[in-house]
């Protein structure tokens, strides 16, 4: 499987790109716990199906100390034991978040309670800004096409000027 188009090779794809990633930095500096993030960008990626979101955040949750039992089980999260109340409440929000055309209300009072009951204000920032951002990244990996196991943690390298 070939991607339809390679974003960085494209000037304005190149530019958006880098904005979207060095947004990702700011959250990576967020009080919101990097592992976390990484479990809350695979669920979204597994939910829209972007192979190549789903390599990269889960080499990158593997990377921040993620045990691959936690990985496989981030798809069936709501019956594992293997995540906080903390993770759920996130989980539930990405999931939420990233299917809002499946709920009218988008993300329920219930979820929102959670997630504040374990979140500062801050991380509740981060939390809602991840969850929109990788659903943005989603949107741009399904729509060109590109392939799961390709992913290589140098690929981001050249987004850091």
């Amino acid at each position: 499987m070939e991607p339809r188009i390679d974003l960085l090779t494209n000037d304005v794809g190149a530019t958006i790109t880098k904005r979207l990633y060095h947004v990702g930095q700011a959250l990576q500096e967020s009080p919101l716990p990097h592992a976390l993030q990484e479990l809350v960008e695979l669920r979204a990626s597994q939910i829209n199906g972007c192979g190549w979101c789903v390599d990269l955040h889960s080499r990158q949750a593997a990377a921040a100390g993620e045990t691959p039992t936690r990985l496989h089980l981030v798809a069936v999260w709501r019956e594992s034991a293997v995540f906080t109340e903390a993770e759920r409440a996130a989980l539930a929000l990405a999931e939420e978040g990233t299917r809002i055309a499946d709920s009218h209300g988008g993300v329920s009072d219930a979820t929102w309670r959670r997630v504040r009951e374990h979140f500062d204000d801050d991380q509740t920032v981060a939390l809602v800004s991840l969850v929109a951002l990788i659903n943005a990244a989603n949107r741009f990996g399904v729509i060109t096409r590109m392939p799961g196991g390709t992913y290589t943690p140098d690929a981001l390298a050249e987004l850091t000027d």
